[in-house]
This record gives C-alpha cells, sequence and structure tokens, in this order.
C-alpha cells in the first residue's frame, strides 16, 4: 500500500461540483489500494474575497488578524470535501494545520514550517480515513498557539511538507494545466508539456517565475527527497514528474528552517578569459560564443556587465588545459569586434591562469537575502578579492586568486558548518541525461541597479549586499564588471544587480549613503528592463548551449544588455520592450515549440 499526498487549488475546488469531482478522484486513489492525505486551497477567489473584506475595515490590517481571516478559507474547503467523501461511502475526517500538528514560526502572513506532528494523522489513515488537510495554515508553539499563514504558494508548501514529514511515497500537485510547460503558454501558446524535470531545474523555474510550483515547495521536495508529480485535476494524463535526489537521513526539526547553504564546491581548473570595451551591438556574443561553440570549448561562467557608454566587458572561463584554444578564437575575433574605424583600438583580450572557482549552494538559500552577502563578507574578512561573481536561485559561485582557494574554502566550511565539498552542483557528467534546455522562463518584474566606481578591494561586495539584506531586498542577477578603472586616484569596478521592481526604489534609496562612503560612486537604475532565461541539467554537457540563446536574440535583432550563467541556467537582461519577442526566439530556437496549443485558463 503506497501512500499518496494530493494537492488541489482553489479553482480545482471552486464549487460544489468540482468538490464532488475531487472527491471522485480522490476516492478511485484509495480503492486503488493507497492510503491518502488531501491538501486543499480555499474555494475560488474566497481569499480575495476576505482580503477585500478586511480592506473594507480597515486601510492596514493587522497580519495576526488577517492570518486569523484568510485561515477561514480552507475550513471551508475541508468540510465540505469531506463531506462529499463521506456521501460516497469513503471515510474522511477534515482537519485544520493545527489539528494536523503542522508547527511554523510565530510570524504573520508568512510563516516557515519547523515541524509536523505526524502522529494524529497516521493514527486516522491506520483507520482508514483520508485526512483532508487545510493548506496554507499551521500554528505556532506554546504557549502562544497563534494561528499562522505560509504566504504566497502555501498550500503547496503544507502538502510536500506533509509528504517529507510522512515520508509519503509520493506527492501529487492537481491544478488546472496539464503539468509543467516549457514556458508561459499565455506568452508563447506552442509550449510543450514535459514529461519529467529535475528539482535543480525546477527551482531555477519556479523562481523565474513559472507559477505551477512555488520555489518553497520544490525546495523542501530536493531537501528530502519527495518525488512530485504536477498533474491536471480533470484527467488522468500522468503530468510532469520532478524528480529529487534519492532521500538522504534529515531531521525533520526545523524542516523549512535548514541550513540554507548545504555545500561548499571548488574548482581550481578554471582560466578567465576576457574581452575588454566590446561594442555595444546586437549579435557580438552570439558571434564570440558560437566560434567558441564550433571549437567544441565547454564554457562554464559567462558574465557580461553593464554597458559604459557604447561598449561592454565580456567575460568567460574555461577549463585551463583549452585556455590556448579559447584564447587563439577570441584573438582571431579582435579585429572584427572593432568594427569600423570609430570603434579604434578599443577590445583588449585579458587571460588570466591564476584563478580558483568557489561556490556555496543549497536549496535553502531561496528567499534568504544574506545568504550571498554573508559568503562576501566572509571573503572579505579573510582578505580575499572577489574577481567574478554569478548567482543562481541555488548557487553563488566567485573566482578568486588561485592562491587564496584553500583558505577561502576552509572560511566558508567553518561560517556554513559544513564538510568541504569538492563535487559540483550535480554529479559527474557521464550521469547527467536531459535535453541541453527543458523550459525558458521571462521575468518582466525587475529593474537594474548598478553602482558604479566601486572601489577594487575586498569587503565592497559584502559591505553593498549585507546593507540590502538588511533591508529584506532580495537581489537577483549580480555582475561585477571585469575592467578596473581609475576614479579619484583609486582602482575601481562597477557592480550591477537586479531586484524585484518594488523593491527597486528602496533599494536605490540605501545605495546614497553607500555611494558617498565609497567616494563617489554613481547610482544608474534602469526599471524598463527583463530577464530571459534558459534552464536545463544538459547544457553541462553541450557545448554551443549559450551560442544558441544568443543567436536566437541576435536574430531577433534583441541586444542584450547583461549575461549571466550558472551550471543549468543561462539568463540575459534585455529592453523591457525586447522581454516577450527574445522569450519566443529562444523557446523556438531550443526547438521546445510544439504544433498544437496548450489550453489554459484565462
Amino acid at each position: 500500500m503506497a501512500l499518496i499526498v494530493q494537492k488541489y487549488g482553489g479553482t480545482s475546488v471552486g464549487s460544489v461540483e468540482r468538490i464532488q469531482t475531487v472527491a471522485e478522484r480522490v476516492q478511485a486513489t484509495v480503492q486503488a489500494g493507497n492510503s491518502v492525505v488531501v491538501v486543499v486551497s480555499a474555494m475560488g477567489k474566497t481569499t480575495d474575497g476576505l482580503v477585500k473584506l478586511a480592506g473594507e475595515i480597515s486601510s492596514q490590517p493587522s497580519r495576526r488578524e488577517m492570518d486569523m481571516l484568510l485561515s477561514t478559507g480552507e475550513q471551508v474547503s475541508i468540510a465540505l470535501l469531506s463531506m462529499a467523501l463521506q456521501e460516497r461511502g469513503q471515510a474522511a475526517v477534515s482537519m485544520t494545520g493545527a489539528q494536523v500538528g503542522i508547527v511554523t514560526e510565530a510570524r504573520h502572513s508568512h510563516a516557515r514550517i519547523l515541524r509536523i506532528e505526524t502522529e494524529r494523522v497516521k493514527r486516522c489513515l491506520d483507520q482508514g480515513q483520508v485526512v483532508v488537510v487545510a493548506g496554507f495554515q499551521g500554528i505556532s508553539d506554546a504557549p502562544d498557539l497563534e494561528i499562522t499563514t505560509l504566504g504566497r504558494g502555501g498550500s503547496d508548501t503544507s502538502a510536500v511538507a506533509l509528504a517529507a514529514a510522512l515520508q509519503a511515497d509520493s506527492c501529487e500537485i492537481c491544478t488546472d494545466v496539464p503539468g509543467i510547460l516549457t514556458t508561459d503558454p499565455r506568452l508563447v501558446p506552442s509550449a510543450q508539456l514535459m514529461s519529467d524535470i529535475t528539482c535543480d531545474e525546477m527551482l531555477e523555474l519556479a523562481s523565474l517565475g513559472a507559477k505551477v510550483l512555488h520555489p518553497r515547495a520544490v525546495e523542501i521536495a530536493r531537501n528530502y527527497g519527495v518525488t512530485l508529480v504536477v498533474r491536471s485535476s480533470w484527467t488522468d494524463e500522468p503530468g510532469t514528474k520532478v524528480t529529487a535526489p534519492s532521500r538522504l537521513p534529515r531531521p525533520l526539526e526545523g524542516l523549512e528552517l535548514a541550513q540554507p547553504v548545504d555545500a561548499i564546491e571548488f574548482d581550481a581548473n578554471q582560466a578567465k578569459v576576457a574581452l575588454l570595451r566590446v561594442p555595444d551591438r546586437p549579435g557580438i556574443a552570439a558571434h564570440l560564443f558560437g566560434t567558441v561553440a564550433q571549437k567544441n570549448l565547454n564554457v562554464d561562467l559567462i558574465i557580461q556587465s553593464i554597458n559604459e557608454g557604447n561598449f561592454n566587458d565580456i567575460a568567460f572561463t574555461v577549463e585551463k588545459d583549452v585556455l590556448a584554444q579559447a584564447t587563439t578564437v577570441a584573438s582571431s575575433l579582435i579585429p572584427e569586434l572593432r568594427g569600423n574605424a570609430n570603434d579604434g583600438d578599443t577590445v583588449e583580450l585579458v587571460t588570466d591562469t591564476d584563478i580558483a572557482k568557489v561556490s556555496i549552494a543549497g536549496a535553502g538559500m531561496i528567499g534568504r537575502p544574506g545568504v550571498a552577502a554573508k559568503m562576501f563578507s566572509i571573503l572579505a574578512a579573510a582578505g580575499v578579492n572577489i574577481q567574478m561573481i554569478a548567482t543562481s536561485e541555488v548557487k553563488v559561485s566567485c573566482t578568486i586568486a588561485a592562491q587564496d582557494c584553500d583558505r577561502t574554502i576552509a572560511a566558508l566550511c567553518d561560517a556554513f558548518d559544513l564538510n568541504q565539498s569538492p563535487a559540483r552542483l550535480l554529479d559527474t557528467p557521464a550521469t547527467i541525461t536531459g535535453p541541453a534546455v527543458r523550459g525558458v522562463a521571462l521575468d518582466r518584474n525587475q529593474a537594474r541597479l548598478a553602482l558604479r566606481y566601486v572601489p577594487d578591494q575586498p569587503g565592497m561586495a559584502a559591505k553593498l549586499f549585507q546593507v540590502l539584506a538588511d533591508r529584506g531586498i532580495s537581489v537577483d542577477m549580480i555582475i561585477q564588471a571585469q575592467r578596473c578603472r581609475e576614479h579619484n586616484g583609486i582602482k575601481t569596478r562597477d557592480i550591477a544587480f537586479t531586484v524585484a521592481q518594488a523593491d527597486a526604489d528602496m533599494a536605490s534609496d540605501v545605495l546614497q549613503s553607500l555611494a558617498k562612503d565609497f567616494g563617489g560612486s554613481a547610482i544608474v537604475l534602469d526599471k524598463d528592463i527583463a530577464k530571459v532565461s534558459a534552464v536545463g541539467i544538459g547544457m553541462i554537457t553541450e557545448p554551443g548551449t549559450a551560442a544558441k540563446m544568443f543567436q536566437a536574440l541576435a536574430d531577433s535583432n534583441i541586444n542584450i544588455q547583461m549575461i549571466a550563467t550558472s551550471e543549468i541556467k543561462i539568463s540575459c537582461v534585455v529592453a523591457e520592450d525586447s522581454g516577450i519577442a527574445a522569450l519566443k526566439a529562444v523557446h523556438l530556437a531550443f526547438g521546445l515549440a510544439g504544433s498544437q496549443e496548450i489550453q489554459v485558463p484565462a
């Protein structure tokens, strides 16, 4: 007998008829020989209606009272679904988050789960009952026993956390779409259903705005080896399987407060190639990396910083034994990159074999803005200067001087309470299967900030991002310029990063005081940007993936403003009005478009 956790969202239980359909589906799962726990959201637009009511009473209702109010929505759903099951002759019992034992922080409106006390659920399951659980909510520890809510995606989080705590065989997220699609079908109607995807890929896509699964739910699945399936509430189609690493012994205490970093990784076999003052026009990155790909050279990090006038810097890393080939390729392009006489002798080639890449990795980094800042602070305290920065949702990588590698690893392991881990994000390349690009995503809700003329010395990045973290501002892409420039008699670099548009003005205000501390740094804010990203586990072993993406953008005459990569993600910042065209071009370039359109609710 298998134990299955099923989650149904608000649309799936939005009417009496739909609740009865869900009851039929749940009963069929039981009759197939399974024990079932069902997690449900509030019916349809119930939560929106409750929020509106609160707004009619108070312009600024307290978070505690909002939790009391919003938690009632799920209670309606669980009671009605339990009744529907009982009418069909299926034993069932409804439970609130508190009754099922979901214990959270005493933090209203976005609490994290500390633990789940499973004794009552197991007892009911042993008695042959379906346990119907209110998603999105929990209760704080004694003595206060406050009702709390988990914030956006809370029902997904409840379901996967219960699956982890109960060691369920699988967790099914039943929704109004057939599974996880290659991109947003509202923007690209030719988006297609994926049969499977890894947790690492899903974390990136979920964090980029794919709304089918919340990153917190994927984080728990990855940490605790929970097998997720995303499927339609209305059909028996298999949907999309989200594969997690094998379940490892891990304490369930502090379930959502697990340490944010679970590995320190390093690679001393890296060399850097940088082209400085490259003309800022469409097609440059495509030409450079297309030529590199023709030589079958695997590129690791790629970074293109914010432009300075009509020029950009582009840097990338390769393994040391192919540096000579990469340098030859880059050198051969310089005359062409210089273009016309107006560009002059602008382009400069710089290489460096005396570097190492050091990374912190962990799914628990999501939603914790201080983790990158902590890494930078640790490096600063060790007197280590950062040369390049690359970020993703589950990893922050820095290139440093090779001679600093050992003490950097020791300092990071000590600070994050970890043993040294030389492993990459995934296993050895021989174990990697999957397409180069699994899906693409567009984020039009970001803004870019740049701090120009930051002193090029240890501690500057730490200071910058710690100030933002202290204000609760999460940073996405971080790009540190390759070229040093002298400003007021000292060597400086530009640092650019992206934040949510809602945080842009506050982040700009925060940087004002730093600009003075840094000796007259200048702040540049641009809200008219979009970020298009390609995600896929197979790009680790397939040279030319980045080149194909850059070429697709060039063919659409879309200029790339910034580039940042990780092992399984390539992100490009483009003008906001080019965002949808960029998404469509990249989706088509990787063969993700299908002949049939996926129908999704409006």
